[in-house]
């Protein structure tokens, strides 16, 4: 993934607290349920979300036709425009579920427990090899989403966002396990961006890997453990 920066969170002292989610909480909400009242309507717009993401990640998203995403999912084109206005709204469904499962399984799992003692290098590790494996099993869904991103506006926003909410987690991690650090929102960034790329050039997004996966793995994680602690290791 890419990163644009965020501006920051907003001081606690100035905090509104509301009960409805903010706009980067919706994001990681599958709010289908709320939806719908009825329970066909809402296996329909399931059914509809799981047949453009298969077509999706099988064709891309210039060769996916709305009859193409119908057929799938074993509906009318016209029982398609009753829950989706156009391709691209449905593309930013999946790719916000895709996001959010990513997200989730690899920003969850970045606590500051699991970073007590010996147990940091061995979660870097674990977080990468996540990170990577996620990437590498739908590459063509990631390159999709990286080339549009960059020619519409929408689906750069949906990217922005994730990278936001990304980024402000990171820091507070950051800045809770290393105290040696002296900028954690600087910090946060530049591993972000350096795992995000390094997955995307070990998926193939640019050409064959010069070296094995194992061996890049390997190196990132060095890496990041080396910016945030300050530690050398060997990478084998």
């Amino acid at each position: 993934m890419g990163y644009e920066q965020s501006s920051g969170a907003a001081p606690a002292s100035h905090a509104v607290k509301t009960d409805e989610p903010s706009p980067q909480e919706l994001l990681l909400i599958d709010a289908t349920a709320r939806r719908f009242t009825q329970e066909r309507a809402r296996r329909t717009y399931e059914a509809l979300v799981a047949a453009a993401s298969d077509a999706f990640l099988e064709h891309g998203y210039d060769a996916t036709g709305t009859p193409d995403i119908a057929a799938r999912a074993g509906v009318s084109v016209g029982t398609f425009y009753r829950y989706f206005d156009d391709k691209k709204q449905i593309y930013l469904e999946v790719t916000r579920r895709h996001m959010a499962a990513l997200y989730h399984q690899v920003m969850d799992r970045l606590t500051p427990e699991r970073f007590a003692g010996k147990e940091a290098r061995a979660t870097i590790t674990e977080t990468v090899n996540i990170l990577f494996d996620q990437v590498n099993r739908h590459p063509t869904m990631h390159r999709v989403f990286l080339e549009m991103s960059l020619r519409d506006d929408d689906v750069m926003a949906l990217r922005r966002a994730f990278d936001a909410i990304s980024h402000e987690q990171l820091t507070r991690l950051i800045a809770a396990i290393c105290p040696a650090v002296a900028d954690p929102e600087a910090t946060a960034l530049v591993v972000l961006v350096a795992a995000g790329e390094c997955a995307s050039v070990i998926a193939g997004i640019r050409g064959p890997l010069p070296i094995d996966t194992a061996r890049s793995k390997a190196a990132l994680s060095s890496l990041i453990h080396r910016a945030l602690f300050g530690i050398e290791e060997d990478v084998k």
